[in-house]
């Protein structure tokens, strides 16, 4: 047997539903697990209901947007216990460690953002009935009587809706530099100022729906540009929590289990048949077989004997072996990737987006002109305050960046929509801009462009005798091939064969008595083959050797993207830690020009680094924890949903399908959302270029300042439309 399995999806048919948000973790949890794939409320209740029967476990609650679970249990229950727990109800679990991840906070930004743009709405809507009657006639008296009323409803919204644009400005001024949200609270503090002072002047005009329409806009550009980019979570601080938090050391002939932090170099661990190996270390006892496909993208499990080298992160796949340690806790392999990711991740987030460059070179002119304006207009009108505070701030209200702020998100909320609809969820709120620049992709393999399960492909050369043994065999191994038989066998409708005596060899197979004579599943060395298949598992019945092969389905989508990106001219990679021959024959398979095999995730990253040196900007996709340093390295990455949590949080993007051909129309759909940003901004300068001039003359007053600003903002969120 030698090709690693990754656990399958639990059947769940209320996984294409989108759910409402899970509830938040239980702060008091003793323990934590990860679930990679749970997809609904049906999930949320099977493993709830799970947990909660197992003894010992007071209770049990499901994240569903973080794919956890945090679980309030007796000393004496363990989290491999709960592990095997769902393991039998068909979901997949890791041990994450508490005291690695912060506890998850709920979404306070985007709440408040809502909340001051229901209360900015609000108000406006109900000053516009007021000014309506002003606009309608209303003179003297009740017109200030209607200004004064709008004073009480404009001035505390204002000072508290446009709280978020006056503690970027107050912050950017405390750092001596000037940003966007400088001149749009200058605009807001002075429409205010000059309203209240015409209103107190008994003044025909005063601007208070022009500063609430403003603020409205304003805040609802913020909160499209807060949704674009709110689903961003640290990779490192996941693949962090990965490590096994605890071990079992042996000292003294005891077996103890204590926390990793506790554990010296030369301290003896056990590590169990289907555990991931706590730390790096040294086998001193046992045999068994290692998965390492976490690691490295290797599909075929290694054996491993007295005197191996095992790394943290790595699986235990059959047999029990003691572990001499060489490096635990920060110093273990796993840790040190974690950091690599915290790197590149560091460095990608320097890049500077289409509209920071604009805001650069637009912010501060604003106040210059708008000052400007007001100084030439003291010196014509001989000193006339009112008239040139009117004329300043239409001037600064005709240049505030609205439409520039809305530019940016309004098209990657559209394409967000689009991509969602085909089955891609965007991450990054400049993962979009950076994909249009993408003229490389590199692709992993095991999980990516295929499956990463193996499935048998010549059950039918066998006879029915020979597959009811090799069905009971296979069923008492949790070796990944032994397991992928058994649900090929068992889908055929077979029952098992009477076999007597199963036992499991670690790193061999397994074997038992079948009508009085030997029988044994496994190794071809093992089983007394001649001769072994890349993938496959043997089986001895009697003197007859019948030979099981595997091989790894393509995903979907995936001769089908492969041909779409070389057809807009992209230079594919494929990048696998997988042997020479898989990765060869898959490179020949999709007609894919450049590979490389046995590669390691440093050397991933490496070689994604090097591609980037020479120019290139790169896309990768993958799965593994092998990919997360490249996928954190790369100019941008994507995932599948199926993908580990930590490759999943180091991605921009996710697939939430098997389908993996939405890779292909994701870059088509970046190019066109980049040229309707660059639109916007055109647009938004020839708005300035057509108004800006009618400001400065004084012909046009705030109000009208107002209504030019916001059907600029309306047409540029039009424009962005037209990507749905």
């Amino acid at each position: 047997m030698t090709e690693a399995l990754r656990p399958p999806p639990s059947a769940c048919p209320g996984c294409a539903v989108a759910p409402a948000a899970a509830p938040v973790e239980d702060k008091g949890a003793r323990l934590l697990l990860s679930l990679p794939t749970i997809h609904c409320a049906g999930c949320i209740s099977t493993v709830e209901k799970g947990l909660a029967r197992h003894p010992g476990v007071r209770s049990a609650r499901v994240n569903l947007t973080l794919k956890r679970a945090s679980i309030d249990a007796e000393p004496t229950v363990s989290a491999a216990d709960l592990i095997a727990t769902l393991d039998g109800i068909g979901y997949e679990a890791h041990e994450l460690d508490p005291g690695v991840l912060s506890q998850t906070e709920t979404d306070r930004q985007g709440r408040d953002l809502l909340m001051r743009i229901g209360v900015a709405g609000f108000a406006m809507m109900n000053v516009m009935i007021l000014s309506i009657a002003v606009w309608a006639g209303a003179e003297d008296a009740t017109r200030d009587l209607f200004h004064l009323i709008s004073a009480v409803i404009a001035i505390p919204t204002v000072a508290f809706a446009g709280q978020p644009f006056f503690r970027s400005a107050l912050k950017a001024l405390r750092a001596r530099r000037l940003n966007m949200d400088g001149p749009i609270a200058l605009a807001l503090i002075l429409t205010v100022a000059i309203s209240l002072f015409e209103t107190l002047q008994s003044g025909q005009h005063a601007y208070f729906e022009a500063v609430l329409m403003l603020t409205f806009f304003l805040l609802v550009g913020r909160y499209l540009d807060h949704r674009a980019r709110a689903l961003a979570r640290s990779a490192a601080q996941e693949l962090a929590a990965l490590e096994v938090p605890r071990a079992l050391r042996i000292a003294g002939g005891t077996q103890t289990e204590v926390p990793i932090a506790q554990l010296a170099v030369g301290d003896l661990v056990l590590v169990r048949p289907g555990a991931r190996v706590p730390v790096d270390g040294e086998v001193t006892e046992g045999r068994s077989e290692i998965d390492r496909s976490l690691l490295t993208g290797e599909t075929l499990p290694v054996v491993t004997a007295p005197g191996a080298q095992l790394s943290a992160g790595e699986v235990n796949l059959t047999g029990p072996l003691t572990v001499r340690v060489t490096a635990a806790g920060r110093d273990s392999s796993l840790h040190r990737m974690a950091d690599l990711v915290a790197a590149a991740e560091s460095a990608r987030t320097r890049y500077t987006t289409l509209a920071d460059r604009a805001a650069r070179a637009y912010a501060p002119t604003i106040p210059l002109l708008s000052l400007g304006a007001f100084v030439v207009w003291m010196w014509i009108s001989g000193g006339d305050l009112r008239l040139s505070v009117n004329i300043a701030v239409a001037t600064l209200i005709i240049t505030c960046p609205c439409a520039l702020g809305l530019a940016v998100p309004a098209v990657v909320t559209a394409a967000s929509g689009r991509l969602f609809r085909k089955g891609l969820l965007i991450k990054d709120g400049t993962a979009l801009e950076r994909l249009a620049e993408v003229d490389t992709v590199v692709f992993d393999k095991t999980g990516t462009l295929t499956m990463g399960t193996p499935v048998p492909d010549n059950l039918d050369a066998h006879p029915e005798p020979a597959l009811r043994v090799a069905l009971a065999l296979s069923e008492a191994s949790s070796h990944p091939l032994a397991r992928a038989l058994a649900t090929a066998l068992r889908a055929r409708g077979l029952a098992p064969a009477q076999v007597d005596d199963l036992r499991e060899a670690p790193g061999y197979g397994v074997q038992g008595t079948w009508q009085g004579q030997p029988v044994k599943l496994g190794r071809a060395g093992w089983v007394g083959a001649t001769h072994a298949a890349t993938t496959g598992a043997y089986l001895s019945l009697g003197e007859d050797t019948h030979s099981f092969t595997f091989t790894d389905a393509l995903r979907p989508g995936a001769e089908e993207v492969v041909a779409a990106l070389q057809a807009q001219g992209k230079t594919l990679w494929l990048l696998s830690g997988d042997v020479a021959p898989a990765v060869e024959a898959m490179a020949h398979r999709l007609n894919i020009p450049h590979h490389r095999a046995g590669a390691l995730p440093t050397e991933k990253a490496a070689h994604i680094e090097a591609l980037q040196a020479q120019g290139h900007k790169v896309l990768m996709v993958g799965d593994g924890l092998n990919d997360t340093v490249a996928l954190s390295a790369a100019h941008v990455s994507i995932s599948p949903a199926s993908a580990l949590d930590a490759a999943r949080a180091a991605s921009d993007m996710v697939l939430l399908g098997r389908d993996i051909a939405p890779v292909a129309d994701a870059l088509r759909i970046s190019q066109t959302s980049v040229r309707r940003i660059r639109e916007n901004f055109w647009q938004s300068g020839l708005y300035n270029a057509v108004f800006v001039p009618i400001a400065l003359v004084g012909w046009c007053t705030p109000l009208w300042a107002a209504l030019a600003m916001s059907i600029s903002s309306i047409t540029v969120s039009l424009n962005a439309l037209r990507l749905k």
